[in-house]
């Protein structure tokens, strides 16, 4: 059975193409993507390349079988998911696997690219032949970085990109495990090595993300220097910025985070949506699903549409 979609084109009626919402993002993409990998279309309405784009997707994830899932967000209807996703044209397609932003692109793009998006989905998921090894391989490669084994975990992320020197993941894990290294300077060389078609890549911002506050820590003063200036005048907004950057240096992202949005709260437009930028640049830094970043945005979507 086939029903007509909001932008025009029939898909399946079936949980492998939905529609979602601000309400339903979190359940159908972050967490459904724990079990599959998960394509997220922004659209509207009255967007051309939209109308070529997206029956395109359905017909490559009907054709998977169930091997990867797509899900649609109208922005016109959406715009708190896409202002915290940074969406600044659309069509764009993100694909999040186990809660976190693992590949994108943006346009409407061909055919064969569009396969190859999808192949790389499935093979991170677990299927595809020789893409299995690479998806395991991956997975481990995070698995060492999150117990310490940097080093190890940059030869597997090595290794991945020898055989795939296309693969947005590996690029970012290998820059993180650079950064993990104190060695800043090769993890911005990695990154200057990202193929063009893959340097929007979410994970690849991500580490962009990462890197811009290492590089603001540096400036970053005492915290209890910072904090006795901001309780002294609570109007004073350069000196609640500095440590908001300051609590971020020292690990401290939640604190840094309530910081930035008292100063959003306070004063949206100070110097030029500094604080609204910084958040985002935070939130991107952090993986998806950091109780952090959850928080974090709904609280920012709350101050906007109040």
């Amino acid at each position: 059975m086939f029903e007509l979609n909001p932008n025009g084109a029939s898909a399946p009626a079936n949980d492998l193409i939905k529609d979602v919402s601000e309400a339903t993002f979190m359940a159908d993409v972050v967490e459904a993507s724990r079990e599959v990998p998960v394509i997220v279309d922004f659209w509207a309405p009255w967007c051309g390349p939209c109308r070529q784009l997206t029956p395109a997707l359905e017909k490559a994830v009907t054709d998977a079988g169930g091997k990867v899932k797509l899900v649609k967000v109208n922005v016109d209807e959406n715009q708190a998911i896409a202002g915290q996703l940074r969406i600044q044209s659309i069509p764009t397609v993100y694909a999040f696997w186990q809660g976190q932003p693992v590949d994108g692109f943006q346009g409407a793009v061909p055919g064969s690219e569009l396969k190859s998006f999808i192949d790389r989905l499935i093979a991170l998921g677990g299927e595809g032949g020789e893409g299995d090894g690479l998806g395991e391989a991956l997975a481990a490669a995070e698995e060492m970085l999150e117990q310490g084994a940097v080093a190890d975990a940059a030869q597997i992320f090595s290794a991945v990109l020898q055989e795939d020197a296309s693969n947005a993941a590996a690029y970012a894990g290998l820059a993180r495990a650079h950064i993990a290294m104190d060695q800043v300077d090769q993890a911005v060389q990695v990154l200057n090595t990202v193929p063009e078609d893959k340097a929007n890549a979410p994970e690849i911002e991500a580490v962009r993300a990462q890197i811009a506050l290492l590089k603001q820590a540096e400036a970053a003063g005492p915290v209890a220097e910072l904090r006795a200036k901001v309780e002294a005048d609570p109007s004073d907004h350069q000196a609640r910025f500095d440590l908001a950057q300051a609590l971020y240096a020292n690990g401290d992202a939640a604190a840094a985070v309530d910081e930035l949005l008292d100063l959003f709260r306070r004063d949206r437009e100070w110097n030029e949506e500094a604080a609204k930028t910084q958040l985002f640049t935070i939130f991107d830094a952090l993986k998806p699903n950091d109780p952090v970043v959850l928080n974090g945005r709904r609280k920012l979507s709350s101050i906007i549409f109040a």
